[in-house]
């Protein structure tokens, strides 16, 4: 499994950003995650500067939203719905973009489902739980 640092995580975003402004060319995953950047001119400035921002934190109590972290999210649900990976997700997804009207926003009612396993899963030091994931993400798409 890939488990990448958070400094590898900002590097990853900021080299592909750099990338797509100079015209070098994106291969994999590349692609599909700066596809995610352009829905999201207000991290560019972010991703345009990393030194500046390499070890900055972003807190709830600041009303911030961390950049990486809302940019990786969205990959890791493009990820799932490409595999459907819990088995079930992609249709829920999909729900969820037809609900909300278009994916991207879609993708941010799923983020809240994601955003609340994780954190679970890290205060209990244990997997996700996929089961309540997907059920989430069940109550999600049929408000």
């Amino acid at each position: 499994m890939f488990n990448p640092t958070r400094d590898q995580v900002r590097a990853f975003f900021c080299e592909i950003w750099r990338k797509y402004r100079v015209g070098e060319p994106l291969a994999g995953l590349e692609s599909t995650a700066l596809a995610v950047v352009l829905q999201h001119p207000e991290y560019q400035p972010v991703l345009a500067d990393p030194a500046r921002y390499a070890d900055r934190e972003w807190t709830p109590e600041e009303g911030a939203v961390n950049p990486f972290l809302h940019l990786s999210m969205h990959l890791a649900l493009e990820e799932q719905r490409s595999i459907d990976q819990p088995p079930g997700i992609a249709p829920l997804l999909a729900q969820l973009s037809a609900r909300h009207g278009d994916a991207h926003a879609g993708a941010h009612a799923a983020m809240e489902c994601l955003g609340e396993v994780l954190w679970r899963a890290e205060q209990s030091r244990s997997a996700p739980d996929a089961a309540a994931y997907l059920e989430c993400l069940r109550r999600a798409a049929s408000r």
